[in-house]
């Protein structure tokens, strides 16, 4: 794969997926976006007008239809798919959390990368492309107090390779990118919330996870980017079926 593809990045108008969209433009990428908030497509619309953009919810299989619908409009085919979209989910002990954030988490962070990939397919075997899926450092650790979250980015490495076997002869690649703690709102969120729950400063609870990362330093989201364009450029031409993390080595969650 080389440069001039034509990209749809879910959840792509901030973070991690921000990021990745602008690298994959900043190449001279064909790139299409979707996001929930339409405040952020709206200001992502406003600096990169060469970016198309459409408000969905990916854990809806109606809204990634109509998503469909303007990714064929807006880029007549597709190359990559970088399944970003994913959600935090809730924190605590397994007994307290309720079924609904359960079904929600779910629904977004592995429900949608389905969702999205079913409609995918039969374009990428046309162009012979590829499939990025998010997962995270806990698709290969436990997570307690995070087992929605967990459990959801195992299914993601598992259905990356799952994918990457059955696609494989179409000369479609499927990898997964698992990030480590990165810089941004989110983390700060978890963090936060983790603090609650263990009943420590917010200050604490952050040196407690960059204790865990060998490099003892949270991770850019335009590292996550590089992997993602690296993947699909000559250089990983042979790459498929991996789940590679970009996290500094995190060594454990707690």
């Amino acid at each position: 794969m080389s440069e001039g593809l034509k990209v749809l990045v879910t959840a792509g108008a901030a973070g991690i997926g921000r990021a990745i969209a602008e690298a994959f433009a900043d190449r001279g990428d064909q790139v299409h976006v979707c996001d929930v908030s339409e405040d952020a497509l709206d200001a992502l619309a406003a600096e990169h007008p060469g970016i198309g953009t459409s408000p969905a919810d990916v854990a809806d299989p109606d809204q990634v239809d109509w998503l469909f619908d303007a990714v064929k409009a807006s880029l007549g085919g597709l190359d990559v798919l970088v399944n970003n979209a994913g959600i935090a989910g809730p924190t605590g002990p397994v007994d307290t959390l309720s079924v609904a954030d359960w079904d929600r988490t779910m629904a977004v962070n592995i429900n949608g990368q389905f969702y999205c990939a079913r409609r995918a397919v039969p374009w990428l075997r046309q162009s012979k492309g590829a499939i990025i899926n998010l997962s995270s450092v806990a698709g290969r650790l436990a997570y307690p107090l995070r087992t929605p979250y967990a459990a959801s980015k195992w299914a993601v490495v598992g259905f990356t390779k799952s994918l990457a076997a059955e696609l494989g002869p179409d000369g479609i690649r499927v990898n997964a990118i698992l990030p480590g703690v990165v810089d941004g709102e989110r983390i700060r969120r978890v963090i936060a919330d983790r603090a609650a729950a263990a009943g420590v400063s917010h200050e604490q609870m952050e040196q407690r996870y960059l204790s865990q990362v060998s490099l003892r330093r949270m991770i850019q989201p335009q590292e996550i980017a590089s992997m993602a364009t690296f993947l699909c450029s000559p250089a990983g031409a042979s790459i498929s079926g991996q789940a590679l993390s970009v996290c500094g080595n995190v060594e454990v969650l707690q």
